[in-house]
């Protein structure tokens, strides 16, 4: 059965030149000029758990940019099984490569954590990309970021631990929405990670008894971070480094 989208309403945004533009990392990386390209054009919106902004297939009409919360990029196989592939927080866009090319969507997109996004139509966004080659740049670097995402996730669910994937998506959210204390069922864990709803129970119950983290009906907390760090495979750091090598490649520059 399709899913419907609940309504929820898109209202112009206020005060954009201060603290809202500081709050999604690509507005507040854009140059000036670039910035005021897409000001007159952004409108607020939020992001309810659950709620689906584009399905596969369909033509994604707006782009996302959070200012809380976490989308999540999802696979729906035949059988029924739903797989997260990415997922897109306060420091990135979704709908980057929708904007410089093919507006049809590659999979769904629905939010995991609940929020506030600004949000752009699409035509819009992509007719100031025409205008500006910094701006192109821009949003063909956090295309790639999500893509180096897509590819480390894939190697990941296909070679790591049930328990080393989890760890690695919820130090994951936790950077992506800003906070320690997440709300996710257990069909959320297991759709993050590829795993069936009793082997994320186990792990989660895993998790806890370390006190990595606190668990409780759809609740966690984090409660230690350095041990979910230990826990996690590599593919926690390596995305890490990508994102930070293509989102901000002055600080790479400097590490390096």
């Amino acid at each position: 059965m399709r899913r419907q989208r609940p309504a929820w309403p898109v209202r112009q945004e206020t005060a954009l030149d201060s603290a809202p533009r500081s709050q999604n990392g690509f507005l507040s990386s854009l140059t000036a000029d670039d910035f005021e390209l897409l000001r007159p054009h952004l409108r607020a919106a939020d992001l309810s758990q659950d709620m689906v902004l584009v399905e596969v297939d369909e033509t994604l009409k707006r782009a996302y940019l959070p200012h809380k919360g976490v989308i999540s990029l999802v696979v729906k196989l035949a059988r029924g099984e739903h797989v997260q592939i990415a997922m897109i927080g306060r420091d990135s866009i979704f709908g980057a490569f929708s904007a410089l090319g093919d507006a049809v969507a590659l999979n769904t997109a629905e939010v995991l954590v609940p929020g506030a996004a600004s949000t752009i139509d699409l035509d819009q966004l992509r007719l100031a990309a025409d205008q500006s080659a910094t701006l192109r740049t821009a949003l063909t670097r956090h295309g790639l970021a999500v893509y180096a995402q897509i590819q480390q996730t894939a190697g990941c669910n296909a070679s790591h631990t049930v328990e080393s994937r989890l760890a690695r998506c919820l130090l994951h959210t936790r950077d992506l929405s800003g906070s320690d204390k997440l709300v996710l069922t257990q069909e959320a864990m297991a759709q993050m990670i590829g795993a069936r709803r009793n082997s994320v129970s186990l792990v989660a119950n895993t998790l806890q008894q370390a006190n990595f983290i606190h668990y409780s009906r759809g609740h966690i907390e984090i409660t230690n971070v350095d041990g979910l760090i230990k826990t996690s495979c590599e593919c926690y750091a390596t995305v890490k480094s990508q994102y930070t090598r293509l989102l901000h490649p002055r600080i790479h520059c400097a590490a390096a």
